[in-house]
């Protein structure tokens, strides 16, 4: 290696010692069994090809049908899903690796052939987001949502603790939350989705309450050392907006902190795009939480190493790298080439493009 780099150090997060400071980000991959959307043997097995990554992250898992909206992502609420998922934290604790969970409810986001009985997906207020979302092997208009009752916001707080439990019965070394990327927590948080009037819309306080009630419950289930959660501040994923993310996302890492997660997880700028696409002060987040802070977003060897220099981060999130090379640690390490993504491959379908791209060790012996 040419310059030296924190990367391959250990870190003890919470009661976890971490081997490297690489987490394997959460990566929507749409390969569960449908109908009881269960984790399949392939992802036993992709999961288990990863463990050598300091910490891995699942891919998201709905905590309810309700918080489902693509086809064929993993839930965590059915004994069956319990049971696939157990197949694989045991496979990666084998290998010596530490996997967590992340556990979401996508908001409006969905379509109603996702739906319990084909209702309207869900949302802070009834307003439609631009995009598209993937079902019956398609992309489609995301369905009209329906703004929550009042009476039904703690049943989704339910949904996450349970969610929790669950992870903790499978076998999970802790859980992640998903409050980022214009989904429901983030629905709630911004000011461009959140139109309510009662307790859980208006102010900074207000609109953050569902994200922080949530880290409550989990954290209180899985243990706050072995709960992480996931914000994207400025993102404009899934048509998500704050007219000012600011004193927000203060607002909410400094309550997070009280909490004693053990980190935030922050994709900085646009999700799988640009980084500077608004201005925004990551360093205040990292000032003002006391756990670690993990940074995610279009991160390679050099950026990772000269963020994690100036101590701006403790760990790196690394995203499509590891979908197309489940030896990423080792490839850095030994400064070898990298396989590259087949984009192709990276939503459905089987093995393909996703456990069969080749260890180093073994395009080596191929040849």
């Amino acid at each position: 290696m040419s310059q030296p780099t924190k990367l391959f150090e250990p870190f003890k997060l919470g009661p976890i010692t971490l081997p490297n400071r690489f987490v394997m980000a959460p990566l929507t991959r749409n390969r569960a069994i449908p109908p009881g959307m269960v984790p399949s043997p392939l992802a036993t097995e992709y999961y288990g090809q990863r463990a050598s990554a300091g910490l891995l992250v699942t891919e998201a898992s709905q905590v309810s049908q309700q918080g489902q909206g693509y086809q064929d992502t993993p839930g965590i609420y059915s004994k069956e899903q319990v049971a696939g998922w157990r197949k694989v934290t045991d496979r990666v604790h084998e290998r010596g690796g530490r996997i967590f969970i992340q556990i979401w409810h996508v908001g409006r986001i969905s379509h109603t052939s996702l739906q319990p009985r084909g209702g309207a997906p869900v949302a802070p207020s009834a307003i439609r987001a631009k995009g598209k979302t993937f079902v019956n092997g398609t992309f489609t208009e995301i369905s009209e949502p329906r703004a929550l009752e009042l009476a039904e916001i703690p049943g989704i707080i339910e949904d996450f603790k349970r969610g929790a439990a669950n992870a903790l019965t499978a076998g999970f070394d802790g859980v992640e939350i998903h409050g980022a990327n214009g989904y429901l927590l983030d629905q709630f948080a911004k000011d461009g989705t959140n139109k309510r009037t009662d307790a859980y819309g208006g102010g900074i306080e207000n609109r953050a309450r569902l994200m922080l009630e949530v880290a409550k419950v989990v954290a209180a289930e899985a243990g706050a050392d072995r709960t992480g959660i996931r914000i994207s501040p400025v993102t404009p994923a899934n048509d998500v907006s704050d007219s000012n993310p600011q004193p927000l996302f203060d607002y909410i890492v400094d309550h997070l902190s009280a909490l004693k997660l053990a980190y935030i997880h922050v994709i900085e700028g646009a999700t799988g795009g640009p980084r500077d696409i608004a201005p925004f002060d990551y360093g205040s987040l990292r000032r003002s939480f006391g756990g670690a802070y993990v940074a995610n977003n279009g991160y390679d060897f050099e950026l990772a190493t000269k963020v994690l220099a100036a101590d701006a981060a403790d760990l790196i999130a690394f995203g499509k790298p590891f979908i197309s090379n489940p030896d990423l640690v080792e490839r850095l390490r030994r400064g070898a080439p990298l396989n590259e993504w087949d984009k192709a491959t990276f939503y459905g379908g089987d093995a393909r493009g996703y456990t069969d791209y080749p260890t180093l060790e073994a395009a080596e012996a191929a040849q």
